[in-house]
């Protein structure tokens, strides 16, 4: 869902300082447990259901898996499941307002790359709740709200995004949100293109986080810049989907 806009957003990093922004823990091996590859569909936005109603996201490009991780997903238990259903319940009630963005946008929420048109889903970003994520978990204060595009021009609300810090640990994510139900996700192994290139000439088929350049090695070979982890670790919820399983889906 965020191939384009991480893609833009990358590279617009590196045009302008890298060291500005914290891409500086780039040891992944901090994250204890290990990380299911998922293989993607070969239908077009498609979504599998799994046991627990945790969804995978199926994307068209295999590259895409290339550069994501997901949590394992633990066996499923009424006390999670209970937890998950007051997160989406509060959450209903604290994302009402925003339900007309114009609310969103006066409160510090701020679109994500809003003039890429090909963005399905639109991510308005509250940096201070990103911050405070870092340190402590508040459900009804989401980093991001997903908004859908409408015809008219607008947004339509659909749901939001709860981070967490790159080096968070499984069972830290599990506090926040239950591994049993969800599965977090972390953008990792993208390669940038070298600074003095221009983004609309690139060849975004090889750099980004849909690119098929995923090593150090073959990164360092096309003088890009190669980071291991680019921001923290991230999960969906859809708390109006009728549907109990797509309700955790990416």
């Amino acid at each position: 869902m965020l191939a384009v806009t991480l893609a833009v957003s990358a590279h617009v990093f590196a045009q302008e300082d890298l060291d500005e922004i914290d891409l500086s823990d780039h040891d992944t091996s901090q994250v204890s447990g290990p990380t299911d590859k998922v293989q993607p569909s070969g239908k077009e936005g498609a979504t599998a259901a799994m046991s627990g109603g945790a969804t995978i996201p199926m994307c068209t490009t295999n590259n895409m898996f290339l550069h994501m991780d997901f949590t394992s997903l633990r066996p499923g238990n009424d006390a999670d499941q209970a937890r998950a259903a007051v997160l989406v319940t509060d959450l209903q009630h604290a994302l009402a307002k925003y339900k007309d963005y114009h609310v969103a946008e006066a409160e510090g929420f701020k679109p994500f790359h809003p003039e890429i048109k090909a963005q399905k889903v639109v991510h308005f970003t509250r940096s201070w709740y990103g911050l405070k994520a870092s340190f402590t978990f508040n459900p009804d204060e989401p980093t991001s709200l997903l908004y859908q595009r409408t015809p008219d021009g607008g947004y339509k609300l659909i749901g939001a995004m709860y981070t967490d810090r790159k080096a968070a640990t499984p069972d830290e994510l599990n506090q926040r949100v239950p591994l049993s139900v969800a599965r977090w996700h972390r953008h990792v192994n993208i390669c940038i293109p070298p600074i003095s290139t221009h983004m609309k000439s690139e060849d975004w088929t090889k750099f980004g986080p849909a690119g098929s350049i995923a090593t150090k090695e073959a990164c360092d070979a096309v003088g890009g810049h190669f980071f291991p982890q680019i921001f923290g670790w991230m999960v969906h919820v859809y708390p109006w989907e009728p549907n109990p399983q797509l309700v955790w889906a990416h």
